[in-house]
């Protein structure tokens, strides 16, 4: 029933909105652990204690490298049990850990040459190139990125980063035609980059077979120095060479006019 204001014409008062019953429920934080354990992951897990164990695996296997003397090899030969497309597996497997271990290219190309020939060496060699350039990107960049990508301040390495980081394939297709920057150099920049594995290993797979092949073929024919495959191949390492040489000379003094 209505009330006397109301049926007067009168102006009713509107009864007040229920919000008693309406709860406010908080936001809460995640609330982190703050034990000794916790602590001590955390510490393990900063970009600085991954690019301390980066640093520790590296001078553990150059150590290795430098105990056992992988160019016996070429001395003793390859162990008698091996032989044929298990051997030359072997080798690109060993191949590829070397060259994370530092170990010159050029060496292991012409081992492979002299264990095994032409066709067989170029195949184990630039299966143990695109290996080895896998390792050393994932463990750059699972390891170092983080830490280094902040030290990135000097002119040059902004440059030579966003070079990478932009045109990565033709960047290391470049890297890899031309010698001139160290092979492991190169794939810890491109690790610290922002680079995509796919292309790194694709330019790498491509760029390395010109260089790779000529080192094979003159290990397979160094005992016959004059004979014209190991002339060839000769030339075919010496002229990637003086390209590059001369690329690099015109590319500095663009730098310094800038």
């Amino acid at each position: 029933m209505l009330d006397a204001t109301t049926r007067s014409g009168g102006t009713a008062t509107a009864p007040p909105r229920a919000t008693a019953t309406e709860l406010t429920v908080p936001t809460v934080a995640p609330v982190l652990p703050t034990g000794l354990s916790a602590r001590c992951t955390r510490a393990l897990l900063s970009p600085w204690s991954r690019l301390s164990l980066l640093l520790a695996l590296l001078m553990a296997a150059a150590s290795t490298v430098l105990l056992f003397h992988p160019q016996r090899l070429l001395s003793d030969g390859w162990p008698p049990q091996l032989g044929g497309a298990a051997a030359a597996v072997v080798f690109a497997a060993a191949y590829g850990l070397c060259t994370v271990a530092f170990v010159p290219r050029p060496l292991l190309n012409l081992a492979a040459g002299a264990l095994f020939g032409s066709q067989l060496g170029v195949g184990a060699a630039l299966a143990g190139t695109v290996l080895g350039a896998g390792v050393a990107f994932g463990l750059g960049r699972l390891l170092g990125q983080d830490a280094l990508r902040p030290l990135l301040r000097g002119r040059w390495l902004r440059a030579a980063d966003g070079q990478l980081s932009r045109h990565g394939f033709r960047s290391m297709l470049a890297a890899r035609l031309f010698p001139g920057v160290p092979f492991w150099a190169a794939n810890y920049c491109a690790a610290v980059s922002r680079m995509g594995y796919v292309p790194f290993l694709l330019a790498t797979a491509l760029g390395s077979i010109p260089n790779t092949a000529a080192y094979v073929v003159a290990g397979s024919r160094a005992s016959a120095p004059t004979s014209p495959a190991f002339l060839v191949a000769m030339a075919c390492i010496a002229a990637p060479a003086l390209v590059g040489a001369v690329v690099a000379w015109r590319k500095r003094h663009q730098l310094r006019g800038r």
